[in-house]
């Protein structure tokens, strides 16, 4: 099957079979997506029948551990990366808060950082406070029409004291897909690893990291249909390197030295919910039947072309209006559905007319104010963001741009 069976998709989320959820258009996953069943059942299972202590000889215990290995392993697999180079946090967020306390620690005053103002603020707060220990930050600017990075503004910027380069995936405002295999070759070639912040890209197919390239890869798993959780890739040779922020102890095992915070049992397990449902969607479309990242790779590949098809006319018609300003490429296939418009107004209550009629979408400026300032719009009157994934319609499609006809 070439094209996204969209009704058994929708058959695996079970938001769309609540009544109070009918009639509603969700265009707020940029913010969250909605859970699928098998992270639910699992969620609910490790709840019910294993919620205690983990790895000890009891049969309930060893059932519950063997679920959280089987997340890690799992989705390490559909990453293309090993299976203790995948961890999990309490969140993006802290994820990177504790990896820039480990570089605080590894890097010397003098040493640089680059970082965008592309960036959520979560991949790029934490690594600028960096220089009040004498780390030098520097800043790949945008564009500040189109809102892009240019990778050769990003080559004038390195020299041998970078360290790091910190860049995103896809802007959770920009929605621009960036190229990170030819930026990590570029950040590499000048001595420098390379952390991508992959939160606003995942949703929209899990990515091959270890054929990406970068040194470290972060993604949240409550926006890629499961538990509240964040996800991170470090590869062996930077994470051995950097310090262990976690109990000494645990220093020798990769996935725990970037997680101090002792680890959340059940959704780690329920994380492996996930993998079931990609695997689920891979064997339904008659996809590869081995291997892990080439069936992630086949489910990845439906999720765009289905975003894709439904993305165009949405560009379209708000690129055809002049009181408002698109936010970012106006084709397609050069971004994720995370489509951001500012308007000649206030943008939250521009969304709060769109719940009249059934469309959940979010104004704001999304902790994107760096890029919002940079291009010129003020963070205070914020965008308007209309965000989907693969398990929207059609019908959903035109509820949205019927809904835009009337309160714009």
């Amino acid at each position: 099957m070439s094209t996204l069976d969209i009704e058994y998709v929708r058959a695996q989320f079970p938001a769309f079979s609540e009544p109070d959820l009918q009639g509603q258009a969700f265009f707020e996953n940029a913010g969250g997506s909605y859970t699928c069943k098998p992270v639910i059942d699992r969620l609910f299972r490790f709840y019910t029948q294993r919620k205690v202590q983990p790895y000890a000889p009891y049969a309930a215990s060893q059932l519950g551990g063997a679920e959280m290995d089987e997340a890690r392993t799992r989705l390490a697999a559909i990453l293309g990366v090993e299976t203790d180079e995948l961890s999990f946090g309490p969140s993006t967020t802290q994820n990177t808060y504790v990896l820039t306390q480990a570089f605080r620690q590894w890097m010397q005053p003098g040493d640089a950082i680059v970082v965008t103002n592309q960036d959520h603020e979560a991949n790029s707060g934490p690594w600028r406070r960096l220089a009040d220990e004498g780390i030098e930050i520097r800043e790949w600017q945008i564009d500040p029409e189109s809102g892009g990075l240019n990778p050769q503004d990003l080559e004038n910027l390195l020299d041998e004291r970078v360290r790091l380069v910190c860049f995103p995936h896809c802007s959770n405002v920009v929605g621009e897909i960036n190229p990170v295999t030819e930026i990590t070759a570029i950040a590499h070639a000048a001595g420098a690893f390379v952390c991508v912040d992959g939160v606003s890209y995942a949703p929209h197919g899990f990515p091959n990291v270890g054929d990406l390239g970068p040194d470290i890869y972060l993604f949240s798993a409550y926006k890629t249909y499961g538990p509240h959780q964040g996800c991170m890739v470090i590869r062996r040779s930077l994470g051995e390197m950097l310090p262990n922020q976690a109990h000494f102890f645990n220093g020798d095992t990769l996935y725990k030295r970037f997680t101090p915070a002792g680890p959340d049992h059940a959704q780690i397990a329920a994380s492996a919910g996930m993998a079931d449902y990609i695997e689920q969607l891979c064997d339904h479309h008659g996809g590869p039947e081995t291997g892990a990242a080439a069936r992630g790779a086949f489910v990845h590949d439906l999720m765009r072309a289905h975003e894709v098809s439904l993305l165009q006319p949405v560009l379209n018609a708000l690129a055809d209006r002049n009181s408002l300003r698109l936010i970012g490429p106006a084709d397609a296939k050069q971004r994720a559905p995370t489509v951001a418009v500012a308007l000649n107004t206030a943008a939250e209550p521009v969304a709060a007319e769109l719940a009249k009629f059934g469309v959940m979408a979010g104004g704001g400026d999304f902790y994107a104010v760096r890029p919002l300032q940079a291009m010129g719009v003020d963070p205070e009157q914020g965008v308007l963001r209309l965000s989907f994934t693969h398990y929207t319609n059609q019908k959903e499609i035109h509820q949205l741009l019927e809904a835009l006809d009337r309160v714009l």
